[in-house]
């Protein structure tokens, strides 16, 4: 790109830099800067006039002050439809044209016979005016982009005005009422604040809005069950507390949207999201300035620095030596190397101070080498706390002891147990502080701003959420009898074990991260073709979902994702990868991916066809599992493992026959397409379930009985990350951003009703 449209133009001292937040308003710029370029190019190359080179510039004139012109009318038509922009929208319009009149009478250069002057006179007239068309457009974009601003805050407001009239209800079917209003509501707000957050530029925004979009869609249904239960149980203090404390965080989650829609230069003048005392940063500083003594030596202020810098690093330090969940072992190699490092930066400050006493101004060998030490030894120190936040997580998920804890809970809470209820609520406590220690561990090492802030996010999920399932448990202890007092501990339960699935994707990046390595999700691509792995001989004409129709299956298939996402978990539990179980439960896992991508109407499934074609293959994947895993239970003893593993495998037959079924079936019409597609959907994520068990409980009997699956021993998976997934980007494609062109981004603000209003969908918040 020539010319940046952010610096293009004057700016006066009150003004500011025009600042463009998002892709979509970048990427309509592209067309008009690779024109505008050619113009300037042109001027540079002091090219003689001759009657080809002005019929040239007059054309790119031309369509530029065209492209222009048609752009200001899209422009004035957006702005007759938002009176609050309207005169903005009209003044930046008028800008552009004028811009544009300008670069078409600049290259209106009219040739004559014998004429030998240069194409353009004043060199610097097509650069202003270049830079005046390039500046006034990005002003027309940017205020077409505050009626996405606007509609996102709108949605937000509607969402915030039913969580109070919600808050407010006293009786439950009026409370129904008002939830399906709500539910409405909160997915028009998904929609927009899904597309705000992949049409984003900066990462750090990025994280920040998945992070909020994450809270609200894991409080909706802990939303409507701990009001329900509120209203079933209206004098139980804890059902009270419970009910509030998602309110709470679920207004705070609404607010941090509204923050990162609304307050993007804030975000930039931040330059970093991440903590200044970061580890990770310190650490990257105090090695950026140790190299730099190559260069420049050791100034006076640079001792101070790299002093200052070293004890932040050593106090920083302290985080982790200071940890209850830190092994002695972690803690000696620490202390040992942050000492190692304090001399060895001594050793180079002294050798710099030997030179400056001898009058040597270049680099020497031995202040070469002190500088080496004192890198290496930092490298050391980063290393080992890296190792020693990792560990601390594995050793967590290593346990599995959230499981039993709240299996306790739940048994002792219908049993009506308050005394074993409160021990396992301590046992529950002292759990969640490691969780919350570990977090701010992971902050630490955190190497990127959107892995910081995704630390953060999940120290601050587990700490709202630890006690909020503690209320959830002391008031079914209190209600042992109530059905939906049972019904919320369970929604909590599940929300507890999503959110430590979400830790251990984090565990993974910050572990792919330190090694150097980005871990990705490879989307399940071979589509079997009619005709062949006994999909249906009959061509059937291929039908796309509109929008209404992929919200409507939203729900199940973001269900169908999280039974991915726990097949995945699964997975990487085994240490060897290629083992046949894990082999083909790992394509299962990628074609139920892809099929999830479809409901969103992204991947590489475009047409109902290639959905059901691509459910028949993973049928077909299912009895394969069975067969290999049927072969694996032969060596199982007979015991509790072997009766349990039975149980499930059994079910993966008639539910891969239920499937193939479904797809072969005929339909006709679009309603029976589509109650086809829902159905498929449905028996597919019944399938991912069952087959996540079999997997968990292959698992545990190959490591109790130390057996083998296929290929090479069983291990069990022990100081290695968790399973890798991914978070706040789509796997098919960068961020998952579609190439908005600035005719369709236009289009899509000219119209009336910019989301489709699906019916009874409550959780369609998926982070992009």
């Amino acid at each position: 790109m020539a010319a940046s449209p952010e610096s293009s133009g004057p700016t006066t001292p009150t003004s500011k830099p025009l600042e463009i937040r998002t892709k979509s308003v970048e990427q309509t710029l592209v067309p008009l800067v690779t024109q505008i370029t050619t113009l300037v190019n042109h001027q540079e190359k002091r090219i003689r006039r001759t009657e080809k080179a002005c019929r040239a510039v007059q054309r790119v004139g031309e369509a530029v002050s065209f492209a222009v012109d048609r752009f200001v009318t899209v422009g004035q038509a957006i702005g007759d439809q938002n009176q609050d922009i309207k005169q903005e929208m009209y003044d930046a319009c008028q800008e552009a044209r004028a811009a544009g009149d300008s670069i078409a009478t600049i290259t209106n250069v009219q040739y004559q016979q014998g004429d030998d002057e240069l194409l353009f006179q004043d060199k610097s007239q097509m650069v202003r005016a270049a830079r005046a068309l390039l500046s006034s457009v990005t002003k027309v974009l940017m205020v077409a982009d505050k009626v996405m601003v606007k509609q996102l805050l709108c949605a937000k407001d509607k969402v915030l005005t039913s969580l109070v009239h919600l808050e407010e209800v006293s009786n439950f079917s009026e409370f129904v009422q008002l939830f399906s209003q709500f539910g409405t509501e909160m997915v028009e707000l998904a929609h927009l604040s899904g597309d705000r957050q992949a049409d984003l530029k900066d990462e750090r925004a990025r994280a920040k809005m998945g992070a909020a979009r994450a809270v609200l869609e894991r409080s909706t249904m802990m939303l409507l069950t701990s009001s329900k239960t509120c209203l079933r149980h209206p004098d139980c203090a804890p059902a009270v507390q419970n009910r509030n404390s998602v309110f709470h965080q679920m207004r705070e989650a609404l607010c941090a949207m509204e923050r990162v829609v609304t307050e993007g230069s804030c975000l930039q003048d931040e330059g970093s999201l991440m903590s200044p005392v970061c580890l990770h940063n310190v650490v990257k500083q105090f090695e950026d300035a140790v190299e730099r003594t190559r260069v420049t030596l050791v100034q006076p202020t640079d001792k101070e620095k790299l002093e200052e810098s070293l004890n932040v690093i050593i106090d920083q330090a302290n985080d982790f030596t200071d940890s209850a969940y830190t092994s002695h072992e972690h803690r000696e190699k620490i202390l040992a190397l942050c000492e190692n490092a304090r001399m060895e930066l001594q050793a180079l400050l002294q050798v710099d101070a030997n030179n400056d006493q001898v009058g040597k101004l270049d680099t020497t060998e031995e202040l070469e080498t002190a500088i080496i030490k004192t890198c290496k030894s930092m490298k050391d120190l980063k290393k080992q706390l890296q190792n020693t936040a990792l560990d601390q997580a594995s050793e967590i998920f290593k346990t599995n002891e959230d499981h039993d804890i709240l299996s306790t809970l739940k048994v002792s809470g219908t049993q009506g147990d308050a005394g074993r209820v409160e021990e396992y609520c301590g046992k529950f406590a002292e759990h969640s502080e490691q969780l919350i220690e570990a977090c701010r561990l992971l902050r630490h090492i955190a190497g990127n701003d959107p892995l910081y802030i995704t630390a953060c996010h999940a120290e601050s999920c587990i700490r709202n959420l630890s006690p909020q399932l503690v209320t959830a448990a002391q008031t079914l202890v209190a209600n042992p009898a109530s059905k939906i007092a049972r019904e919320n501990l369970d929604v909590f339960c599940e929300s507890w074990e999503s959110q430590i699935n979400e830790m251990s994707v984090l565990v993974k990046e910050i572990n792919d991260f330190c090694s150097g390595r980005k871990g990705e999700k490879t989307v399940y691509l071979s589509l079997p073709r009619p005709g062949k792995h006994g999909t249906t001989l009959k061509t059937i004409k291929p039908v796309k979902l509109d929008a209404e129709e992929q919200a409507k299956i939203a729900k199940l298939g973001l269900e169908m994702k999280l039974m991915t996402s726990e097949l995945d978990a699964e997975t990487e539990k085994w240490e060897d990868p290629e083992n046949d179980i894990v082999k083909k439960a790992q394509n299962m896992s990628s074609m139920s991916y892809s099929m999830y991508l479809f409901t969103r109407g992204e991947g590489p499934l475009k047409t109902t066809q290639d959905l059901f074609s691509q459910a028949e293959h993973f049928a077909e994947e299912g009895n394969k599992l069975f067969k290999t895993v049927k072969d694996f239970s032969d060596d199982i003893p007979d015991g509790v493992h072997k009766t349990e593993l039975l149980a499930h495998l059994n079910k993966i037959p008639t539910f891969c026959q239920q499937l193939n079924f479904t797809c072969k079936s005929p339909t006709l019409g679009k309603q029976a397409t589509f109650t086809k597609v829902d159905s498929a959907i449905q028996e597919t994520k019944n399938l991912m379930n069952t087959v996540a068990k079999v997997v968990t409980t292959c698992f545990t009997a190959a490591t109790k009985y130390n057996l083998d699956t296929g290929s090479s021993p069983v291990h069990r998976w022990r100081s290695g990350p968790p399973p890798q997934m991914d978070i706040g980007t789509s796997r098919n494609g960068e961020e998952g951003t579609p190439q908005h062109t600035q005719e369709t981004r236009m289009n899509s603000l000219l119209r009336s009703k910019a989301v489709q209003q699906p019916i009874q969908t409550i959780n369609a918040f998926e982070r992009i």
